[in-house]
C-alpha cells in the first residue's frame, strides 16, 4: 500500500479518484460539459418530413445530424471543440460499437492509415463483428432491465440472436411482448414479462419506459400534477393491456377476459379501457367474465399445459397483442420510433436529445426537436433498423467532436453537442478493457481475424467475474466506495489481472533493460497514445528509485494507469 501512495504522489495528475464529475475529467485531454437545466417543450406530433428535408430518407443520417446540430450551434453563437484526434477516436468507436479499448496494433494501425475512408471501414468492421452483437446486447438488456437482479442470460441469449440476425426494433418489440415460447430461440424473450408478472402497475411503468421513453407511474394515483399529457387513464389504459398476462407453470399465459378498475381522485370507480398513450383505444368486446363453463374449460386447458410443461393455448382476443398493433399504427409509432432514437443518441453521446430518457412529454422537449422527428421518421421509413441507425450517429462530426475544450469561453451545455461528453464504462467494458490493458499486445499482433474476435470473446468472459462486482453507471455516475475500495485496496485486481506471467504486458517490460522503453511501452498499452512528457519523467523517477525492485515498480505504474480516470472513462 506504501508503494502505491507513493506512485499516486509522484503521478498524480493520472490517478485522482475523484467524486464529481468535474475532478474525475482525465487531465488535460478532456473537459467534461457544464449541467443544464430541463428544457422546456412542445406537444409531440406526428412525424412529419420536417422543413429542407422533404426527401430526407434519401439523405445519409450522419449528414442530417450535423445539418440540424450544427445549425443551433451556429444559432446560440458558441464555440465548438476541434474534431476528436485518430487516437481518441478509433478508442472512442471500439468502446462504444464493440465494449472494449482498442489494442496497441489496431490503434497503430489507423492512426498511421492515410485511407480517406478509413473511419468508415473501422465503423462497418466494428457493426460486423461478433463483440458488436455481444456489447449491443448488454446494452438493450441493461435497457430493459435496469434492476441487475432482473437481467439474466436468457433475455441478453435472444437479444444477441436477435441482433446477430440483424432483427429491426419492432420485431424485437413484437418478441419480447408476445414470446414464442415453444420456439427455443425465441424462448429467452419472454423473461422481460415474466420477470414482472407479479406486479402489474410495475409491468405498466416498465413497458412504457422501456419501449415508449414514458413514465407514466406519477399518474397512477392521480393525474399527473406537473405534466397535462398523463392522467390516471392513461396509467390504467396501459395496465388493461397487460393485466390479464399470468405465469402458467413457468409458461406465460393471457386469459382473453379481464377488467381493470381505478378510483378517480374524484367520482365513482370507473372501469379502464384499454388505451394507448397518444389516447387511441381499443374495443374489447370480451371484457365481461366468462359463464362458469367457460371458466371450468379454460381451467382445463391451462392445467393441461401445465401437466404437459407447455405454453397454455392464446386467447382468441390478446390484449398484449393489441398493444403491439396499436402501438406500432399510424401516429401511435411516433413513440416507439423517437424512444429508440433517442436512447441510441444517449448511448453513443452522453446524453439524449430529450433528457430523462423516460420523460417524453409536452413539458420536457428535444433539445433538437426537428432533428428527434426525422431521426424518427427515418427509423421509420427503414425498417428499424438498428445498425443502419447505429452507424450514422456515430459517423456524425457531433459524435466525434473532442470532449477537450479549448476556446477561453465557458464550456458550452452538453444539450447543445458542441463539446464531446464523458461516458463512463459499463462494469464490462471496464474489466475486459483492463484484461487488455494488462496484455502483452505482441499475442494479438499475429491472429488472423477470427482468432482475434474468438480471442475477444475469451477475454470478455473471462472479464465477467470482475464486472460482477462494479455498478452499472447512471446518468449522474459517480464512483462508488466499492469500487474504490477495490482498486485501491483490493488484492484481485493485482493477483489476477496485473501479473507478469508470459503473454503479459508485465511480462514483456522485465525483458526490458531501460525504464524509459518499459514505461512508455505501458502507457500506449494502456491508453492507446505515447506518454507525455511529465507522464515519462515521472513515471521513470519511480521506477528509478526502486532499483532492485522494478518488477513491483512497473506493477505499480500499470496499477496506477488502469485506475485512472483516463482509462475509467470513455472520452
Amino acid at each position: 500500500m506504501r508503494l502505491r501512495l507513493l506512485l499516486l504522489a509522484a503521478v498524480c495528475v493520472l490517478v485522482p479518484v475523484a467524486t464529481n464529475a468535474a475532478d474525475r475529467a482525465p487531465a488535460p485531454r478532456t473537459v467534461e460539459s457544464a449541467p443544464i437545466p430541463a428544457p422546456r417543450a412542445v406537444e409531440p406530433v406526428h412525424i412529419p418530413a420536417p422543413r429542407a428535408l422533404v426527401a430526407s430518407s434519401l439523405l445519409p443520417i450522419e449528414q442530417v445530424i450535423d445539418q440540424f446540430v450544427d445549425a443551433a450551434i451556429t444559432e446560440a453563437g458558441i464555440a465548438t471543440a476541434e474534431q476528436a484526434d485518430d487516437a481518441t477516436m478509433i478508442r472512442r468507436l471500439t468502446l462504444d460499437l464493440v465494449g472494449r479499448i482498442p489494442t496497441t496494433c489496431e490503434v497503430e494501425a489507423y492512426v498511421k492509415s492515410t485511407d480517406p475512408d478509413k473511419r468508415a471501414k473501422l465503423v462497418d468492421r466494428l457493426i460486423a463483428s461478433p463483440g458488436f452483437v455481444r456489447h449491443q446486447a448488454a446494452l438493450f438488456d441493461v435497457m430493459l432491465n435496469p434492476d441487475g437482479e432482473r437481467r439474466g442470460g436468457a433475455l441478453r441469449a435472444y437479444l444477441a440472436d436477435a441482433l446477430k440476425e440483424n432483427k429491426p426494433w419492432d420485431r424485437i418489440f413484437r418478441e419480447v411482448m408476445l414470446p414464442d415460447e415453444s420456439d427455443p430461440k425465441l424462448k429467452g424473450a419472454a423473461e422481460f414479462l415474466r420477470g414482472r408478472l407479479t406486479d402489474a402497475d410495475k409491468l405498466t411503468a416498465d413497458v412504457s419506459v422501456a419501449f415508449f421513453g414514458v413514465n407514466v407511474s406519477c399518474a397512477q394515483c392521480h393525474n399527473h400534477p406537473h405534466v397535462e399529457d398523463w392522467t390516471q387513464d392513461h396509467f390504467y389504459g396501459m395496465k388493461a393491456f397487460l393485466a390479464r398476462t399470468f405465469d402458467n407453470g413457468g409458461f406465460l399465459g393471457e386469459r382473453g377476459y379481464g377488467t381493470v378498475k381505478y378510483k378517480p381522485t374524484k367520482g365513482p370507480e370507473r372501469t379502464a379501457k384499454m388505451m394507448f398513450l397518444t389516447g387511441a383505444t381499443i374495443e374489447d368486446a370480451n371484457a365481461k367474465e366468462p359463464s362458469a363453463t367457460e371458466m371450468k374449460s379454460e381451467k382445463e386447458l391451462l392445467d393441461k399445459a401445465r401437466t404437459a410443461k407447455a405454453p397454455p393455448p392464446a386467447p382468441k382476443f390478446s390484449a398484449r397483442a393489441k398493444l403491439v398493433e396499436i402501438a406500432l399504427k399510424g401516429e401511435n409509432a411516433d413513440f416507439f420510433a423517437r424512444s429508440l432514437s433517442n436512447r441510441l443518441w444517449h448511448r453513443f453521446l452522453g446524453t439524449g436529445l430529450v433528457s430523462p430518457l423516460d420523460q417524453m412529454h409536452s413539458e420536457n422537449s428535444p433539445s433538437h426537436p426537428e432533428l428527434l422527428t426525422w431521426l424518427a421518421r427515418d427509423t421509420v421509413v427503414n425498417g428499424y433498423d438498428i445498425k443502419r441507425l447505429v452507424r450514422g450517429i456515430v459517423m456524425s462530426r457531433a459524435y466525434s467532436r473532442s470532449s477537450r475544450f479549448e476556446a477561453s469561453e465557458a464550456a458550452p451545455p452538453s444539450k447543445m453537442f458542441a463539446v464531446a461528453r464523458l461516458k463512463p464504462m459499463t462494469p464490462l467494458q471496464l474489466a475486459t478493457s483492463l484484461k487488455i490493458a494488462a496484455t502483452d499486445p505482441v499475442t494479438f499482433d499475429k491472429l488472423k481475424p477470427e482468432e482475434f474476435e474468438k480471442r475477444m470473446e475469451q477475454i470478455e468472459s473471462s472479464a465477467r467475474g470482475l464486472a460482477a462486482q462494479l455498478a452499472q453507471p447512471t446518468d449522474n455516475f459517480q464512483i462508488g466506495v466499492s469500487e474504490a475500495l477495490l482498486f485501491s485496496n483490493g488484492d484481485r485486481l493485482m493477483r489476477e489481472f496485473l501479473t507478469d506471467a508470459p503473454g503479459t504486458a508485465l511480462g514483456r517490460v522485465k525483458q526490458m533493460k531501460e525504464p524509459k522503453e518499459a514505461v512508455e511501452f505501458l502507457v500506449r498499452t494502456a491508453y492507446g497514445r505515447p506518454a507525455t512528457e511529465p507522464e515519462a519523467t515521472a513515471l521513470v523517477a519511480y521506477v528509478e528509485k526502486r532499483k532492485g525492485r522494478e518488477p513491483e515498480a512497473y506493477r505499480q505504474v500499470l496499477w496506477a494507469l488502469v485506475t485512472a480516470p483516463e482509462f475509467r472513462f470513455s472520452y
